[in-house]
């Protein structure tokens, strides 16, 4: 029994000391592929972090970042939970009618007062007279989640915080089979009618009429590599018509920047991704209007559809410029704005500024 114990001793030693070792020496990845997120560094040692206890809070996150074999042991604790635990969700992960999504829960009025509060020093601020709109866009938890937050008093929150802006309601319009299954963002050739609502409340028309492409490569997005699971990827179907085709884009490679089909987030083919100000205008509309579009990611599959209704299109992402700079970018004379945001941002909205 004696040597048994030593035995099974030797053996754990052995092997938390070699994975410790593997940790501190081997070489890991400073980039996570499967969750598009850059891992922890090792921290920086001082006293005064080590009384304070952040030093051991970083070093945490750190050894769990760089531990071997991670993206294996995420796997299996995530199988785990699932089927033999039989946990409805993993780290907020969860599946539903086909779809992997993360839970949006609960409601945050401080974030929504803090993009209340933003979006009205920017219109104080550079477009006082302007015609000024808003519009939220419902993420796919309301229809899949058990838990999720109540989108229409969320809704009702910002329009009144927001009585400059007329609003325009499309959550109707939008159900979980308008957004990837594996991803957050909405499908471009489910939104046509959410592009025609939007442009017929701020005086203009769309045709309606597009030639639709689906991409041979797959499309995998955020929840995949957040479920830690495999998972049958999408495929990003794109709308094109003579206008689209002959738009005129600044500050993004193309409409539809096909080299990253096949990139970490294919979906930033759409306008080449997040980009702080991006330029679309239309030759064929020379007499349309003009339009300021304050958007999130969301914003980028939706503008080249809007984009026939006038004659030049600035889309705005706060999160990658200043509030504080756009003068010197963009400017807003005789212009219509619409500030479009998911609540996903808008919940979140500190990332913007």
């Amino acid at each position: 029994m004696k040597a048994k114990n030593i035995i099974t001793l030797l053996l754990c030693g052995a092997f938390i000391l070699s994975f410790a070792g593997w940790c501190i020496l081997g070489t890991t990845p400073a980039y996570s592929e499967s969750e598009r997120r850059v891992l922890a560094k090792f921290p920086e040692i001082s006293w005064e972090k080590i009384v304070s206890g952040e030093f051991a809070g970083d070093f945490e996150e750190y050894a769990t970042d760089r531990f071997p074999l991670r993206d294996f042991w995420r796997g299996l604790k995530a199988r785990a939970r699932l089927h033999l635990f039989l946990q409805k969700d993993n780290n907020d992960i969860y599946y539903a009618d086909g779809h992997i999504s993360k839970l949006e829960y609960p409601m945050n009025p401080a974030m929504q007062d803090y993009a209340i509060s933003l979006f009205s020093s920017v219109r104080d601020r550079y477009f006082p007279t302007n015609r000024v709109f808003f519009s939220m866009i419902p993420d796919k938890n309301r229809d899949l989640a058990e838990l999720s937050m109540d989108y229409d008093a969320f809704e009702k929150y910002m329009h009144e915080g927001l009585p400059f802006a007329e609003p325009i309601r499309i959550g109707d319009l939008l159900t979980s089979d308008d957004f990837y299954n594996t991803d957050t963002h909405w499908r471009q050739e489910c939104i046509v009618d959410i592009a025609q609502r939007l442009a017929a409340a701020m005086g203009t028309s769309l045709s309606g009429k597009y030639d639709t492409t689906t991409l041979d490569a797959p499309f995998r997005g955020v929840y995949v590599g957040q479920s830690a699971l495999p998972f049958e990827p999408d495929h990003i179907t794109i709308l094109e018509n003579d206008v689209i085709r002959g738009l005129q884009v600044t500050g993004a490679a193309a409409v539809y920047d096909l080299s990253k089909a096949e990139s970490r987030d294919p979906y930033e083919l759409f306008l080449s991704g997040n980009q702080p100000v991006v330029t679309v205008k239309n030759p064929a509309n020379p007499e349309g209007g003009r339009l300021i579009l304050f958007r999130d990611s969301f914003g980028s599959s939706i503008a080249p559809l809007l984009a026939e209704g006038y004659s030049e299109i600035v889309l705005v992402d706060l999160r990658y410029i200043s509030s504080g700079m756009l003068g010197e970018f963009v400017d807003f004379t005789d212009a219509d704005v619409l500030f479009l945001y998911s609540t996903i941002l808008l919940n979140s909205s500190t990332a913007m500024k």
